[in-house]
């Protein structure tokens, strides 16, 4: 923990939008090597708790990220609470299951990476232990083992 203070916004704009006091706890992460400065309005919890959860948050942000961008979810298919929780739920299952699968083939390749090869191997009749096992992790692009080619 570097510091623990009880800030203010100095700004005509900010501090109208937000007249009251703010604590400013600044860390330094040794495993990245980088000072980290979070606000909350939360005065109660000790500094170090302040920190650890901030960074819990960020890897809640971080699994989203990868939802996002790996599971395609660029717009919810529904407009109601049900459907868009329905829509993350799924998400969640199917991140959970690659690292399930990940996990049980014992594979070096990236969540993505076994996902992509997922994705292009429905109808192969081997396990997918030995889908994963039998790609290398840069190429997914390639063409899996007896799959035909479209052109010559």
């Amino acid at each position: 923990m570097r510091s623990d203070q009880r800030v203010r916004f100095a700004g005509k704009k900010t501090a109208a939008d937000y007249p009251d006091d703010l604590r400013r706890v600044t860390f330094y992460d040794t495993e990245r090597s980088k000072h980290l400065v979070f606000l909350t309005n939360n005065f109660t919890l000790p500094a170090l708790t302040i920190a650890k959860l901030y960074k819990q948050r960020w890897q809640v942000e971080l699994f989203f990220k990868w939802i996002k961008q790996h599971l395609h979810i660029k717009a919810f298919f529904g407009t109601t609470k049900k459907a868009v929780k329905t829509q993350i739920w799924i998400a969640m299952i199917t991140y959970l299951l690659v690292a399930i699968i990940k996990k049980r083939a014992a594979s070096t390749a990236s969540l993505y990476d076994i996902l992509q090869i997922l994705s292009i191997s429905p109808f192969e009749k081997i396990t997918i232990k030995q889908i994963i096992n039998q790609m290398p992790p840069q190429n997914f692009d390639d063409k899996l083992p007896k799959q035909l080619t479209l052109f010559d």
